[in-house]
C-alpha cells in the first residue's frame, strides 16, 4: 500500500491524529477537497478515506458534487480499494451501498461511550477500549445498516454507529480523527448548530481535556488495526 487518497469535505476536518498511522506505515497521503478537485483518482488509489462535513449526504439539489462523489466512492469499493469513513464520509458510503441516509430527531454533539456488538467486540473497534470506548459524536443525520453489511456499535440516540462489509469497508459515526488542540476550529465553524442544541462550547472543551487523550491514543490504535488487518 502505498498511495491514500482522503476526500475532505471542510478544511478544518482533515484526518487529524490518525495521519501519524499513516505516516508510520509510509503510505503518501494526498487530500482531495470535495466540490472544488476532480475526484475520480481516489478510485485509483491504494486506500480511500472519506471524512466529515457540516452537509448533508442527501442534499444533492444544493450541493450537485454530492452525485458524482458518491459515484466515486461505489466504483472505489466495487474495485475492492480500502475505504473507510467518518461522519459523513460513512453516510456517503451508505448511499454508495445502496442504503438511506436522513436526519435524527435532534442532534448528537459531545463525548460519549459506543456499545459494541458482538461483532464489534471482535473487531477493530475494540481497541477503543483504551478510552473506555468514550468517542465524540458530532452529528444529526444518520444512516440505515447496508444490506450485507455488519453493524458494529451504537449508542442510545444512533443505532448505526459504525458497520463494516468484509474487511477493507468501514463505515463510522463517530470522529475518533480530532485533536484537541484543534477543537476551537470545530467550535468557531459550528457554532450555530452548537446554539441550536442548546450546548455551551466550554462544556466540549471540559470533556475534551478529559477524554480527549485518550480518544487520540485509542483512535489511532484502531485506524491502525484496520490497516494491519488488510495485509
Amino acid at each position: 500500500m502505498q498511495k491514500a487518497v482522503a476526500i475532505r469535505h471542510v478544511l478544518f476536518e482533515g484526518l487529524g491524529s490518525l495521519e501519524a498511522v499513516l505516516q508510520e506505515r509510509g503510505i503518501d497521503l494526498h487530500y482531495l477537497d470535495a466540490g472544488v478537485d476532480d475526484l475520480s483518482p481516489a478510485a485509483d488509489a491504494d486506500l480511500v478515506m472519506i471524512l466529515g462535513g457540516s452537509i448533508s449526504a442527501y442534499q444533492f439539489d444544493h450541493f450537485p458534487f454530492l452525485g458524482p462523489e458518491v459515484d466515486v466512492i461505489r466504483r472505489t469499493m466495487d474495485r475492492g480499494v480500502p475505504t473507510f469513513g467518518i461522519c459523513l464520509g460513512a453516510q456517503l458510503m451508505s448511499l454508495a451501498l445502496g442504503s438511506k441516509v436522513y436526519a435524527n430527531t435532534e442532534r448528537e454533539i459531545g463525548w460519549g461511550p459506543l456499545t459494541l456488538t458482538e461483532e464489534g467486540e471482535g473487531s477493530v473497534l475494540a481497541e477503543l477500549v483504551e478510552n473506555d470506548h468514550t468517542v465524540l459524536h458530532w452529528h444529526r443525520d444518520v444512516f440505515d445498516l447496508p444490506v450485507g453489511a455488519t453493524r458494529l456499535a451504537s449508542t442510545p440516540m444512533t443505532p448505526n454507529q459504525a458497520f463494516s462489509k468484509g474487511k477493507r469497508i468501514l463505515g463510522i459515526q463517530f470522529h475518533p480523527e480530532l485533536e484537541v488542540n484543534n477543537l476551537e476550529r470545530w467550535l468557531i465553524t459550528t457554532s450555530q448548530s452548537l446554539i441550536g442544541a442548546g450546548i455551551p462550547p466550554q462544556q466540549l472543551r471540559d470533556q475534551a481535556q478529559l477524554h480527549g487523550p485518550g480518544m487520540e491514543k485509542a483512535g489511532r490504535a484502531m485506524f491502525g488495526a484496520w490497516l494491519d488487518q488488510l495485509d
